[in-house]
Formats: structure tokens, sequence, C-alpha cells
């Protein structure tokens, strides 16, 4: 039998000082914060990702409930017609139940009920000018007095615009 081979022996650097080891340890912290901030855009990211494909599966969603959101806005249509001319105090306060009911139904499948509140500015794209007051007073010049008829709409296409009176400034 032969002898084993001597082991061989791996040079040791001498053991760093302190001043030494400082820049290491600043280069090693360094990397750590760039890490933390590369970590950190990424689940920004991500997070961006996840929200933008829930508000496409909600815009898809309202898209196919289109004709159920339309019929429920008819039916909140008629629930508001029956509080406003209801006689009896329970049936008025039954009225507005269903009418609530009707509004969260609606929310729920991605429609939102357009009801601008006074001196709102008008924006054509969700209102309809039914009917127009004047008013001189120059601040409150193209905005809504009042809401004749709540509008619908879903996602951000405007399926029945609100019908509104608006005021209009008629200079001395």
């Amino acid at each position: 039998m032969t002898d084993p081979a001597p082991a061989a022996t791996i040079p040791q650097a001498p053991p760093a000082t302190a001043e030494e080891s400082a820049p290491t340890l600043d280069r090693i912290t360094e990397r750590i914060d760039d890490l933390a901030r590369v970590i950190a855009r990424q689940a920004a990211t991500i997070e961006r990702l996840a929200d933008a494909a829930k508000l496409k599966i909600r815009d898809e969603r309202a898209e196919a409930d289109a004709p159920l959101l339309r019929d429920l806005f008819a039916l909140h249509g008629l629930a508001q017609t029956f509080v406003s001319t209801s006689n009896s105090e329970p049936d008025r306060q039954g009225f507005e139940a269903i009418n609530r009911r009707v509004e969260r139904m609606l929310a729920e499948r991605g429609g939102e009920l357009v009801t601008p509140f006074r001196g709102t500015a008008f924006d054509p794209d969700t209102m309809e000018a039914a009917e127009i007051v004047g008013t001189d007073d120059r601040e409150a010049d193209k905005t809504v007095e009042s809401v004749i008829q709540p509008g619908l709409t879903i996602g951000d296409r405007s399926i029945r615009p609100a019908k509104v009176v608006v005021r209009r400034y008629r200079g001395a």
C-alpha cells in the first residue's frame, strides 16, 4: 500500500483588519439596498398588472352584463317614480328599499349611476342638458342646477346620459 498523498495546504489570507473590511461591508450594504429597490419595483409592477387584470375582467363582465344593467336601470327609474308618487309612508319606504337594492345591484355588476351634485361642471360625455336656466353668477356658468333623471355608465362608456338642468351666465 502506498501512503496517501500529503494534504495540499490552501494558503490562508491573513485576517482582515476592521479598516480593510469596512469598504467590503459598505459594498455589501449598497448591494442589499439595490436588491431591495429592485424587489420593491417588481412588487409594484406585479401589483399594477394584477389591478389592470382585475379592471379588464370587471369591464368585460360589465359589457356582458350591459343588457341586464339597462333593465336594472329602468327598474331603478320606476322605483324612483313610485317613491315620489307614493301616497302612503309604508309604500314609500318599501320603494326606497327596492331603489337602494337596485342601486347596489347596478354597482356590483359594474354600472355606475350618474347623479351630479348641484354646482358640478357640466360634462357632455355623461350628461344631457334637458333644460337651461339663466344665472347672474359668472362662476356658475355651465354648471348643474339640478338633476331631472340620473344617467348610467358602464366602465368608461356612457349608456344613458343624466338629464340635467344647466345654468348659463347671462351678463348684464
